[in-house]
């Protein structure tokens, strides 16, 4: 177990900068989930956490001590990869005992560790498989536990779910999750899923083009995102935003040239910014619909039904505004609209969210 600190880091190949500024601090025993597009630069963060690439500037330490330039088999990690990697002529027992054989661990330590770690893995009946005679379930498992096997300091999971399908994912997120508090070591967990970091991770940590864009813990980011981008990513369906104009307390919404009179939190915010270019965002658990616009105290917007889509404990209904711009809107029970039908888009003032367009910014968010 290791208190993993990364200090701005930056890595550049030749005039491609893949990532920019990069600082975090962990717990010990903590649980990172890296979550953010193809190309955003959390796998290469997490390399150079295990020391498969050079840092261009900046520093990676391991409880203070600074390993840098440590190779690294000198660093005690274990990494388990999207394919595996298992040894294909080589049995489970084999696969699971290969990277200690190779550190001469003397016989009768190799086979406790390995009798411990397929008993916590509930992989006692495969030993003797290879790994062509395994399910991608199986696989995972195996890939786990001869990550185990070495008892490192550090966990580096490269998105090693992607290849499942959707119920084993959500089965082995659980195990990966129930086995990492079991044995308490620092766990960097890279994927693009957001559900899957939100699930997984004690703290979420959000990249975009090689930046950091915020870290917190999964409500933090899901309630209180720094700025439209990490609002947009975290959640699904993603948070809606309507481009506005703000003229004192007033914001007037681009969309259908609606005023919106502001009061409270969202007045002061606005006032205190400055700003002018506005968006303004609402989920899609907070947007109803009707048949009638908004009472007093509400906004409501008219758009039309664009499609329905059942998905089971919910539903999804995508509306489109007049100036076609869709709104996504979650609601739970059954619907009498259908597709084409007119509705009007029901919001409270407590729901919604205020970003700077210009400066990508969080102005206003929920109450507290």
């Amino acid at each position: 177990m290791a208190r993993v600190e990364v200090r701005h880091v930056s890595k550049s190949f030749g005039n491609i900068t893949a990532v920019e500024d990069f600082s975090l601090v962990t717990s010990d025993g903590e649980f990172i989930a890296l979550v953010g597009p193809s190309g955003c630069g959390k796998t290469s963060i997490m390399r150079m956490i295990a020391g498969l690439e050079t840092v261009s500037e900046g520093q990676v330490l391991f409880d203070d001590k600074d390993v840098t330039n440590e190779l690294p088999r000198d660093r005690d990690v274990a990494m388990v990869f999207q394919n595996y990697a298992l040894f294909p002529h080589l049995n489970v027992y084999s696969n699971l005992a290969f990277g200690l054989q190779l550190r001469k661990t003397p016989k009768a330590e190799i086979e406790a560790r390995v009798k411990n770690v397929v008993r916590m893995l509930d992989i006692e009946e495969l030993l003797s498989r290879r790994p062509r005679e395994l399910s991608g379930g199986q696989r995972q498992r195996v890939a786990l536990g001869r990550a185990i096997m070495r008892e490192p300091r550090v966990f580096l999971m490269d998105e090693p779910l992607s290849n499942l399908d959707a119920a084993l994912r959500m089965e082995m997120r659980a195990e990966i999750i129930k086995l990492q508090e079991r044995l308490g070591i620092t766990t960097f967990y890279v994927t693009h899923d957001q559900v899957e970091a939100l699930s997984m991770g004690d703290r979420v940590v959000v990249m975009r083009s090689g930046r950091l864009q915020q870290v917190g813990t999964p409500m933090e980011l899901y309630e209180r995102p720094t700025n439209s981008y990490v609002a947009g990513f975290i959640g699904s369906p993603p948070m809606n935003f309507l481009a506005a104009r703000a003229n004192g307390s007033t914001l007037t919404l681009e969309v259908q040239d609606v005023e919106l009179e502001l009061s409270g939190r969202l007045s002061a915010a606005l006032r205190e910014s400055g700003s002018a270019n506005i968006l303004l965002g609402v989920r899609p658990e907070h947007v109803a619909l009707s048949d009638h616009p908004a009472s007093d105290g509400l906004y409501s917007l008219e758009a039309t039904v664009d499609t329905v889509e059942p998905l089971g404990h919910t539903i999804l209904v995508r509306t489109k505004l007049s100036s076609q711009q869709h709104i996504n809107v979650l609601v739970s029970e059954k619907i009498p609209w259908r597709a084409g039908a007119g509705v009007h888009l029901i919001f409270r003032p407590e729901h919604i969210y205020l970003f700077d367009k210009e400066a990508d910014r969080l102005l206003c968010g929920l109450p507290a």
